[in-house]
């Protein structure tokens, strides 16, 4: 099923041994010629609020959103379409994004800019500005916009550490839902570590699950911790109604700086590279196969000089109708990475995805009825 601002999506949660599927909804937004967005803006106040008579709690979330909000960009995306009748019709999105450097760097979500021929972009201050798109990685739903700064000095969002992340932690999400510029909610970090399946092959991995308000609109802006650094980009909710239930999903910021200082330093996302063809195993296929394991990924085919081939990976010889499919047998089959188990293709992307060009890896592997351990130095995509 394509890829939709405002569809339904079927999110696969791995979390332990446990799978969970669930009704989801990206955090981002869809309307026809007459956008709310464009009607809908609220002024961010500049002069520096009193505090004093407020709770520490009350006082730290009026400075948090002080200081960040003229950092949350609202986006509006505009393209044209075609009816059944091949009639024009301009269709308006919109999500949230937040600048990243004063030079005019930008981090959304790939999804919020999917199908965009222009962009155009709010900040806080209510200044308007054109936007192109620098590059996005659509596996991990991150996009890197940039805008012209024109002599004005933007206010960018420090980036914190969302590997040092604790269950129970308060967090802020500032974003945009259904139009409603710089609105701020509040929250904690309900859980640590979710693989969120968006897709056959993408997916949030190492999610930040958070009972922050985050409805159509958000997608895309920061999550922040009380000291106002952003631990997130907010993305996907779990929505049985199309509105927040409580279950909201953000990327870890770790995960983003990365791909955005590649989109700023090489024009492009640099991703690990192992070059097989993969099927996963199951219980009657494994039977059948005498294998002497049930679960990881039978190798069908290695691309000719790849990491894979130089490591000496061997793939399937002996052609076979399985089902509906043909399957390559006679191959290795992949049960760990790094020590860590393999039992589908969502595995090994994950597994590929926290990698980088060049580290080295281990692979076990049974060939036959041998296990073996193969050293492997990843390549480039």
């Amino acid at each position: 099923m394509p890829l939709s601002l405002n569809s339904a999506k079927v999110f696969r949660f791995s979390a332990a041994a446990a799978i969970l599927v669930l009704g989801a909804y990206w955090a981002g937004s869809r309307w026809g010629p007459r956008s709310p967005a464009s009607v809908v803006a609220l002024q961010t106040a500049t002069p520096s609020p009193s505090t004093e008579d407020l709770t520490s709690e009350e006082a730290n979330n009026v400075n948090v959103y002080h200081q960040a909000a003229p950092a949350v960009a609202n986006i509006v995306t505009r393209a044209v379409e075609y009816d059944f009748f091949f009639n024009v019709v301009p269709v308006e999105g919109a999500g949230s994004g937040f600048v990243i450097d004063p030079r005019g760097y930008i981090l959304s979500n790939a999804h919020v800019l999917e199908g965009a021929q222009s962009i155009e972009v709010t900040l806080g201050d209510q200044s308007r500005h054109p936007a192109k798109l620098v590059g996005a990685d659509t596996r991990n739903d991150i996009a890197l916009l940039k805008i012209e700064p024109r002599g004005r000095k933007l206010t960018a969002l420090p980036l914190g550490d969302s590997r040092s992340l604790r269950v129970g932690q308060r967090v802020l999400a500032i974003g945009n839902p259904f139009g409603f510029q710089s609105t701020l909610t509040t929250g904690v970090v309900s859980a640590l570590g979710r693989t969120v399946q968006t897709g056959e092959q993408t997916f949030i991995d190492e999610a930040i699950q958070t009972d922050a308000a985050i409805n159509r609109g958000n997608s895309g802006g920061p999550l922040l911790d009380s000291h106002g650094r952003v631990i997130g980009i907010n993305t996907a909710i779990f929505a049985p109604t199309g509105t927040t239930a409580g279950i909201g999903f953000a990327i870890p910021i770790h995960t983003a700086k990365q791909i955005a200082d590649d989109l700023i330093q090489e024009g492009r996302v640099r991703r690990a590279y192992l070059g097989v063809d993969t099927t996963a195993l199951f219980p009657g296929l494994a039977e059948a196969l005498e294998l002497p394991v049930e679960e990881g990924l039978l190798v069908e085919r290695v691309v000719p000089g790849s990491p894979a081939a130089r490591a000496g990976l061997r793939g399937g010889t002996q052609a076979v109708i399985a089902g509906m499919r043909r399957i390559l047998l006679g191959g290795d089959v992949l049960v760990a990475f790094d020590g860590e188990p393999i039992t589908n293709q969502l595995d090994m992307n994950r597994f590929l995805n926290r990698k980088r060009p060049g580290d080295r890896v281990r692979l076990t592997i049974f060939r036959r009825q041998q296990r073996l351990e193969v050293e492997v130095t990843l390549g480039e995509r």
